[in-house]
């Protein structure tokens, strides 16, 4: 699965992101705990250019929690980079962003500090592709809903300075995807997730694929949600029953697999299957 999709605004969000970096002290790029590896843009470590970086796994919530705690351990063993988990419905982990933002710019304020120069807030700038949650963090971290949400991608179309208490000072970004999706591996699974729009994506082939990868990693989900039992990847017509039990019937009795197909994938992108890990560490 090949998809390509890099509308203007986000050509000039990456202009943008790069132009920001002389005034900030630190980045705090979202991801999507489901996916850490998948929804990671491979060209920020580029953009960014070595700056210090704060990972937060944003949507912790829909996420398969160890696998998660093993992500904040792999990528917490530098001075300069440091993740944490984020629960942004529930505020879970939201006091430790300006914790690693502080640490992770704690030799370049202690510099300063030695020219005499003391500074209250550190400076980030928010990156990471549509959808991971960058917008509700923002509006968790300050407080109030200063920026637009959404769920679907592309909601974020201009940079903005937002204070978030006496600590940290954001500069709001658009999400920035890559031009094109080479694996098709990450293509798949920002698919599912709805990190991608689902007009660039065939909804049915999308959700088979899905509900093979389920079987495998989670077969007692689709049990329990769609009473469907598969035997390793056989599951021709798992979206016909899932069609007929959900009531999903087309004029002249026909189930409606495309319905079928939307409402897996909506089951599996706002947690209705329980938490998932898309990515897992022992596959890198």
């Amino acid at each position: 699965m090949s998809i390509q999709w890099f509308p203007g605004h986000m050509a000039k969000a990456r202009r943008e992101v790069v132009e920001s970096l002389k005034l900030v002290d630190a980045v705090l790029e979202v991801v999507d705990a489901r996916m850490p590896e998948a929804s990671r843009n491979p060209m920020m470590a580029e953009l960014t250019q070595g700056k210090p970086r704060v990972v937060v796994l944003a949507k912790a919530d829909l996420a398969d929690p160890a696998v998660t705690a093993e992500y904040v351990r792999l990528w917490s063993n530098e001075s300069t980079v440091h993740a944490v988990a984020v629960d942004v419905l529930r505020g879970t982990g939201l006091s430790q962003v300006a914790r690693a933002a502080q640490q992770v710019t704690s030799e370049k304020f202690a510099r300063l500090a030695r020219k005499g120069i003391k500074r209250h807030a550190i400076r980030v700038v928010v990156v990471g592709i549509p959808n991971t949650g960058k917008s509700s963090l923002i509006n968790r971290l300050v407080g109030k809903n200063v920026v637009k949400t959404g769920d679907r991608p592309g909601v974020t179309r201009r940079q903005q300075w937002i204070r978030a208490g006496g600590k940290l000072e954001l500069l709001d970004t658009p999400g920035i995807l890559w031009p094109k999706f080479e694996d098709p591996t990450v293509a798949l699974k920002l698919a599912w997730s709805g990190a991608i729009k689902s007009t660039l994506v065939r909804s049915e082939e999308v959700a088979v694929l899905l509900l093979q990868w389920l079987s495998q990693f989670y077969p007692e989900r689709l049990q329990d949600r769609y009473g469907i039992v598969a035997e390793g990847d056989d599951l021709d017509g798992g979206l016909a029953q899932i069609a007929r039990r959900r009531g999903a019937i087309r004029s002249g009795g026909e189930p409606d697999v495309d319905l079928a197909a939307e409402l897996v994938l909506r089951d599996v992108q706002t947690g209705l299957l329980g938490p998932i890990s898309f990515d897992r560490p022992a596959d890198l």
